[in-house]
């Protein structure tokens, strides 16, 4: 059980690794009394995905209104917090060094402790806060689908993870990106994967152009991911037929969910063969956490239920509630905790890491237990 001192501890956080602005206060008593989400899609729709520098310039704007309104919301002051959790990767440099120096800064000034988080641990861990009492146990299986990553992990402890399989291009949320491009999809402030989502769900019928191949399926049999192949199959097809203007409504209406099912096939494809590697070395899991922003997609939540119908072994999906999926300084926050309870700071001098392996993570913390 998480030890908890006479009082519950009050943390805020900010997370600010790709396009969103975000800050939050959060109890260890697991109560969430602020969640600021700024968004940069108007910032970024021009450049067709995220651009860094503009992001940069996008969150340099934002923190101080997301901190500010993240306590206004909480109904305290920065003297009532008693801990500064942050985004220390992986991410995009710049857009992480914005939340660090904001910590770090506030920290310092206000003689807080201050814990920088890992992006990925904190999507993995986020059930241990939004599922109580009946939270996921150790070890469970997650899939981290976002804009920047594709992984499929073992999670053995608060920080103890081992990567089963990852990208071997670029991550499925970036491929969605591509394809929402590609399509000239409007983002009408949701984002492109959103609108791509948002496209393939309407009432509309249609059908594959003539021409248009199905979907690869890449890597069979292997525990990794190619999402690269996908985006580049329907480059293929407008080069050779005209571009996206030749393609009428219905077509690429067809195209749209032909390769979100193509997406979401492999996922499937590569948990079965996950939970068959689980079998194989008589591991004991009996949980899939599903995160990342990819996560709060509706057609994937229905497929992975389907899929998981087929498991060798009995296995419980958790999803975290969509505006928990996709980024946001709540999970940041959570991830914390236990290093805030257990006295475990980090130095004002700590610095970002870009490049940042779920796998560094484990330590002496191992034994801790926030369930």
């Amino acid at each position: 059980m998480l030890r908890l001192f006479r009082r519950p501890l009050t943390i805020l956080a900010f997370e600010s690794s790709a396009d969103d602005t975000c800050a939050a206060v959060l109890t260890s008593t697991r109560k969430i009394l602020s969640n600021v989400v700024i968004k940069q899609h108007e910032v970024h729709e021009s450049w067709g995905g995220i651009h860094p520098a503009a992001a940069v310039m996008a969150h340099q704007r934002n923190m101080p209104i997301a901190a500010k309104r993240a306590l206004t919301e909480a109904g305290l002051d920065i003297s009532q917090v008693d801990g500064i959790a942050f985004t220390r990767g992986p991410g995009i440099g710049g857009c992480l060094g914005v939340s660090c120096n904001a910590a770090k800064t506030l920290a310092a000034v206000h003689n807080k402790p201050v814990v920088g988080v890992h992006h990925m641990q904190a999507h993995a861990l986020t059930p241990l806060l939004t599922s109580w009492p009946d939270v996921p146990s150790f070890p469970f299986l997650t899939f981290l689908v976002s804009g920047g990553h594709t992984l499929l992990v073992l999670a053995e402890s608060l920080t103890s993870f081992k990567i089963i399989a990852t990208t071997r291009d670029e991550s499925i949320g970036r491929t969605f990106d591509k394809v929402s491009r590609m399509l000239e999809l409007s983002w009408d402030g949701i984002g492109p994967g959103a609108a791509l989502e948002r496209f393939c769900a309407g009432p509309e019928q249609g059908s594959l152009p003539d021409g248009f191949y199905p979907f690869p399926r890449p890597m069979p049999g292997q525990l990794a991911f190619s999402y690269a192949s996908l985006h580049s199959h329907v480059e293929r097809y407008l080069h050779f037929n005209g571009g996206i203007e030749s393609v009428s409504l219905p077509s690429k209406l067809a195209i749209a969910r032909s390769f979100q099912l193509a997406a979401f096939s492999q996922l499937e494809d590569k948990l079965l063969l996950a939970l068959q590697w689980c079998a194989n070395k008589s591991l004991d899991v009996r949980h899939l956490v599903v995160s990342g922003g990819v996560a709060s997609n509706t057609l994937l939540r229905e497929r992975l239920n389907a899929c998981l119908k087929n498991a060798p072994t009995p296995l419980s999906v958790i999803f975290p509630p969509p505006s928990l999926c996709t980024d946001n300084a709540v999970m940041i926050a959570w991830a914390s905790m236990h290093r805030f309870l257990a006295h475990d700071y980090d130095d004002y001098s700590i610095n970002p890491r870009a490049k940042w392996s779920i796998e560094e993570l484990h330590d002496k913390s191992e034994d801790r237990d926030m369930s």
